[in-house]
């Protein structure tokens, strides 16, 4: 079965740039995203890596992990960093998941099921599929799954504002609406109640229909 969001994300063993994990306990009671590369010394992967080494901290304000993978294996990824640090400027800090045997992109539907073989062999090419996203909740449910087409590089920032967006969420019963950003005004969700929402928000709320609420953003905090 393909997976789906609120699904529990596969537990797995790997080796990582970083040493042996064990995918759920390495996650912790916090947020994850794991995300794929289609193939070591390629270009979009390199300016991919980078920036992510680059605001590997704003995640990590969010109490967010990042977890690299791709089909090549560890030794592969340990000399590429140096490639990385060279080009982009920033050093990758966080581990990256050597998956040789493709069990683990074939677990995460990252290629068809019936893809055969290892990645020996493989290029950029066959491996097209593997430029994907999975944003991990402290429940371990996968919260944003994405995939991009080989040629083109993700937006990261965009994957960080979900992550606020997310986050909110998950603190308060609001939703964020279209090209929202961090500190913006939010939307009371329809299943509170305006008895509820008055309790909750006592300095009020703009209704432009009974569905549509709109308030200022709260505090994740609160």
């Amino acid at each position: 079965m393909s997976l789906r969001l609120n699904n529990t994300a596969p537990d797995f063993t790997a080796e990582t740039t970083k040493g042996t994990i064990r995918f759920h306990e390495w996650i912790g009671e916090g947020w994850a995203m794991l995300f794929s590369h289609p193939k070591d010394f390629t270009p979009v992967c390199t300016t991919e890596l980078g920036y992510m080494a680059r605001i590997e901290p704003e995640f990590a304000k969010r109490n967010c992990k990042i977890i690299g993978l791709s089909v090549d294996p560890v030794e592969s990824h340990l000399k590429w960093e140096k490639d990385i640090k060279e080009t982009q400027g920033t050093a990758v800090s966080y581990p990256m998941i050597g998956d040789p045997t493709l069990t683990i992109a074939k677990l995460y539907d990252m290629l068809p099921a019936e893809e055969p073989g290892t990645s020996e062999g493989r290029t950029a090419a066959t491996n097209q599929t593997v430029r994907s996203v999975f944003m991990i909740g402290p429940d371990k449910k996968i919260k944003l799954q994405l995939t991009y087409p080989m040629t083109t590089g993700r937006n990261f920032n965009e994957i960080l504002r979900v992550l606020d967006s997310m986050q909110l969420t998950a603190a308060h019963k609001v939703a964020t609406p279209v090209n929202w950003n961090e500190g913006e005004d939010v939307i009371i969700v329809p299943a509170v109640s305006d008895a509820e929402a008055k309790e909750k928000y006592p300095q009020g709320w703009k209704t432009i229909k009974p569905y549509l609420r709109i308030v200022s953003q709260p505090s994740k905090l609160n």
